[in-house]
């Protein structure tokens, strides 16, 4: 068990069929019965009917207590890249394993005026469960790894942070869990109408839109891109209509939810000859406002810092709850700003720190091209 530790926190490798993905509408809270119903589900969308051809890839399957990736088993070339806290349910049936993640659909109009922490109209609401089919001879062993990807990264984040697993039991930090709001809950700000824009671009053929994205940062709810920056008198900031720290979550009715940062600056390069664009977008402040309630040293914050920056971040927990992503920037910590801090400083704040710790922070790229640290490349 311990080899098998180590090497899940390096990262294993199987060799699998991509048999290809579906969505499903869920409830909340489905009963494991129901999970292996959907899972079935799937499995029956995707297979091919008995004497057709069987669409497939040959993959690799990388999986570790960071994320899980499925790679082309000839290129290389990355096909999946997910945070291993985005995956929700792993299922083995057969020589087939499902994996399952969940993403909430968006609110309709109808329940605009209903209020977004209701637990009744909470358990109510469905959401997209995207399932990807595999084939592998170790189908059970595949599920089996994932399962214990969880369990490792829970005791390596409590360790990382000077804190013996046996000293805290699951139960006492999850009961703690149960205790907690989401803070900075992406989906009641992206529920506002009020947030959420059709937004109209107009520009000459030929001409690039002039925009700089990043990526939102794993722990958002909503995984999309962010545009960072604006080209001087480009058709985005002659719009008048669109900030720096706005999510694009559509471009032209194509989704750029969930997609590789590469893909959607693609999709956006893919618009030089077009003279009208419709994005979708978000209204969001450059800068995230963080809530990490710790009510003392026993409770692992769970995520880690490399020269202020968000390196890691356990699934689930109490950081996560807080709106803390990966790849951000810690800007100020209860109101003292740590730019300028030594990383080993900015550590033993946060070490230390119980009760409610408030962070601001931004996306590390956006915080390089503002502070001239980067020169933006327009797209």
């Amino acid at each position: 068990m311990v080899r098998l530790n180590q090497d899940l926190i390096d990262g294993i490798i199987f060799a699998a069929n991509y048999l290809g993905s579906t969505q499903l509408l869920s409830d909340k809270t489905p009963s494991k019965n129901i999970r292996m119903m959907q899972a079935q589900e799937a499995v029956s969308r995707i297979k091919a009917s008995e004497g057709e051809p069987q669409p497939m890839t040959e993959v690799d399957l990388f999986i570790s207590t960071q994320r899980i990736k499925v790679l082309n088993a000839d290129s290389q070339e990355t096909m999946m890249d997910h945070p291993l806290r985005t995956i929700s349910y792993i299922a083995d049936i057969g020589n087939i394993v499902v994996l399952m993640a969940r993403r909430r659909m968006p609110r309709p109009d109808s329940q605009e005026n209903v209020e977004a922490s209701d637990p009744e109209q909470d358990s109510k609401r469905q959401y997209k469960m995207i399932c990807h089919v595999f084939e592998s001879e170790d189908a059970q062993l595949i599920a089996q790894s994932i399962g214990q990807a969880f369990s490792v990264a829970y005791q390596e984040f409590l360790r990382a942070n000077g804190i013996n697993p046996e000293d805290l039991s699951q139960k006492e930090y999850s009961d703690l869990l149960n205790t907690q709001d989401m803070y900075n809950d992406d989906l009641i700000h992206f529920s506002k109408s009020e947030n959420c824009k059709d937004v109209f671009i107009e520009k000459a053929k030929g001409e690039i839109l002039g925009v700089v994205i990043v990526e939102s940062g794993w722990g958002s709810i909503l995984p999309t891109v962010i545009i960072a920056n604006m080209m001087h008198a480009g058709p985005a900031e002659r719009s008048g209509r669109l900030n720096i720290g706005d999510q694009i979550m559509s471009i032209n009715g194509t989704s750029l939810v969930g997609l590789p940062l590469s893909t959607c600056q693609s999709i956006i390069k893919g618009l030089k000859n077009q003279s009208r664009i419709k994005m979708n977008i978000v209204r969001c402040p450059p800068v995230t406002t963080v809530l990490i309630r710790r009510p003392d040293l026993r409770y692992q914050l769970g995520f880690s810092v490399q020269n202020g920056i968000i390196c890691s971040l356990m699934r689930g927990g109490i950081a996560e709850r807080g709106g803390v992503r990966v790849g951000h920037r810690i800007i100020e910590i209860n109101s003292q700003s740590v730019v300028a801090t030594p990383h080993e400083k900015i550590v033993h704040i946060l070490s230390n720190a119980v009760g409610e710790i408030h962070m601001k922070t931004m996306p590390a790229a956006m915080y390089r091209l503002l502070t001239a640290q980067e020169q933006p490349v327009y797209i």
